[in-house]
């Protein structure tokens, strides 16, 4: 009998290389206009790997992004990959409050559902920044009508993390469908991993991806969730001084050959969006305790 292998969710978290927060420190929101703009340049390589390889994903996108580029909003979703939030501007949810995070995402939800005539129903926390602190955080998404979350990153790290975490889907809020989606982690001697992309993608051996993926398929059972951002496949983007070593080691490390990483594990593994991954946890999301 053939094991069962489930289609695991892909994302893309659009936001441009001066928006990072690794840099918010180093350069001024009111700077980013006066920037090189180089979003929209590597979505649009990101399109082509998608189409090459047949596969839709999810794109998370600030709605600062969306208002600036139209166009492309309407290519991801006429391209039928999912468009979904990733707020307005990466304002982290632990330092908005409730009433600056509600205005946040309503701000965004309505950009882009008005620019691609899509209904958003997914939301992503600008550096995974739904946390123990946050517990309105969930709240404030099920009254606007999001349908998941895939915001916490169930480890412990410097930038982020909610330790203790479920690692797989779970239900915030035991009055409403709202699920959340972590993204993935492996475990080794007791330990978590955080395993679901990004940096911990780039910079470690891909043989490491590929154990961590197969890890939760073939000994939980569940699908992995993985994510990139654009400027992770742009080597020639401008470089920040003033920034610190730790993080200039984080972000500019093995950008040349991120493309190719990601298409050997796009080809090596099955992918698709996230909303279709959630609703299919859905019926096995454990429920939070009150």
């Amino acid at each position: 009998m053939q094991a069962f292998t489930p289609t695991n969710g892909l994302s893309v978290d659009v936001e441009d290389w001066f928006q990072v927060g690794a840099f918010e420190d180093v350069i001024e929101r009111g700077s980013w206009d006066q920037l090189t703009d180089r979003v929209e340049r590597n979505c649009d390589a990101i399109l082509q790997m998608f189409a090459d390889a047949d596969v839709h994903a999810t794109f998370f996108t600030l709605g600062w992004v969306a208002q600036r580029h139209p166009d492309l909003m309407r290519r991801i979703a006429g391209e039928g990959h999912e468009l979904a939030s990733h707020g307005w501007d990466h304002a982290r949810v632990f330092r908005l409050g409730r009433e600056a995070f509600e205005q946040d995402i309503e701000r965004s939800k309505k950009t882009l559902e008005d620019i691609a005539g899509v209904r958003v129903t997914g939301y992503r926390a600008p550096s995974f920044s739904i946390d123990q602190r946050t517990p309105w955080a969930y709240m404030t998404l099920a009254e606007q009508g999001f349908e998941y979350s895939s915001s916490v990153a169930p480890v412990a790290h410097d930038h982020y993390g909610w330790r203790d975490a479920p690692r797989f889907a779970f239900r915030p809020l035991p009055w409403s469908d709202l699920v959340e989606v972590p993204v993935t982690t492996a475990t080794f001697a007791g330990r978590r991993l955080a395993a679901g992309g990004g940096g911990f993608f780039r910079v470690l051996p891909y043989g490491f991806s590929r154990w961590a993926i197969r890890q939760v398929i073939r000994r939980e059972g569940r699908p992995a969730v993985f994510y990139f951002h654009p400027w992770e496949i742009d080597p020639e983007q401008p470089r920040v001084a003033g920034a610190s070593a730790r993080s200039r080691f984080r972000h500019y490390t093995n950008l040349d050959c991120m493309a190719d990483k990601l298409r050997q594990l796009i080809d090596e593994f099955q992918w698709g969006r996230m909303d279709v991954l959630a609703a299919r946890e859905a019926a096995r999301a454990v429920t939070l305790a009150a």
